[in-house]
């Protein structure tokens, strides 16, 4: 099968090759890869992060169509339409058994500590395979493992409400335009930070500008400002992130795309009696949920490539010039 493999670090060295099929274990299940989303993970998977095995296929977010089951698999059969939730977990760990499988002890990310998707089958444990709708769009249907879930499960983190303002930066991005979406089925009222007007097509209340989200968030919401800010972003909106949080506000943050390193006032915390949490992934029951929540959910994509155009593909993802999500369509 055809498959993107890189044997060292470095976007250079990734390139379609024909490697093995994968084995089929008696709990497994083996997929046509239809579909991937692509995310910054990808771009620091093959450029930065350690990974194994080596050589290594990247791909974390991944949609397809089921080939073959193990001889212990039920519940899923030849032909069924399948997203993979792409957490490596054990199951038997204190943080498994509480349902929190994407903090697995002894766990981590498919693509990071095992091969991922970006190949023509891809085989994965019946446990991480969960069917969806006939219906559902391919380019949604891969934007829920990653993109979807990291934002659904931040917003229950945070338990908004109806009665909720929050404040999305990076709206815009992979997991923005999400969190936009589901922030508006939890009945908030969401203001998208963005240049990008075609958010309010995706539930945004409110399309404000980076540099006088202040002020903006201040006049929306006569003086109140934010219950709730999502910082999918990291450093460079941090101060802002904080600045626009009122009186027991909340910030979950789970991107450091534009930086890590951040100073914290801390009277500036302690005075509003400010929470500030970091959340990653979701579990499978939250991808479960999602996929009956966001059946009607709305994915702009930037541009669709092939396999062999990986390499395009993977540097889009960090251009300040992509209008959406990078979809790589793998067959």
């Amino acid at each position: 099968m055809k498959a993107l493999v890189f044997d060292k670090s470095g976007l250079e060295n990734l390139k379609v090759k024909e490697v093995q099929e994968p084995q089929l274990g008696p709990h497994d299940v083996l997929i046509r890869v239809v579909k991937s989303g692509l995310n910054p993970i990808d771009y620091f998977v093959i450029n930065a992060i350690p990974v194994t095995p080596m050589p290594h296929i990247p791909g974390a977010e991944v949609a397809g169509v089921v080939e073959k089951v193990g001889d212990h698999v039920k519940g899923l059969a030849k032909g069924d339409k399948v997203v993979v939730y792409n957490r490596v977990f054990d199951g038997t760990c204190d943080l498994c058994l509480s349902g929190r499988e994407m903090l697995c002890r002894s766990g981590g990310i498919m693509s990071v500590i095992t091969n991922g998707g970006w190949s023509e089958y891809f085989s994965v444990p019946d446990k991480n395979v969960f069917k969806i709708p006939e219906s559902m769009s391919w380019d949604l249907a891969a934007s829920l493992p990653v993109a979807a879930l990291t934002s659904y499960h931040s917003l229950k983190e945070l338990e908004v409400s109806p009665n909720h303002i929050v404040v999305v930066f990076g709206a815009s991005g992979n997991t923005g335009l999400f969190a936009v979406q589901l922030a508006k089925k939890f009945g908030a009222t969401v203001l998208a930070v963005s240049r990008k007007n075609w958010l309010k097509e995706f539930g945004a209340d409110y399309v404000i500008g980076y540099d006088d989200v202040v002020q903006k968030v201040k006049e929306i919401t006569n003086g109140k400002m934010a219950d709730v800010v999502i910082n999918s972003l990291g450093s460079s909106v941090w101060e802002k992130s904080l600045q626009v949080l009122g009186l027991g506000g909340q910030l979950a943050f789970f991107g450091t795309l534009t930086g890590s390193e951040v100073k914290v006032n801390l009277s500036s915390l302690y005075g509003k009696h400010i929470k500030v949490i970091g959340t990653t992934g979701g579990s499978r029951k939250e991808l479960m949920e999602l996929i009956n929540l966001c059946k009607d959910c709305k994915v702009k994509v930037h541009k669709t490539y092939r396999l062999d155009e990986g390499v395009e593909a993977v540097k889009e993802i960090m251009s300040e010039n992509r209008d959406g999500r990078i979809m790589l369509q793998v067959s």
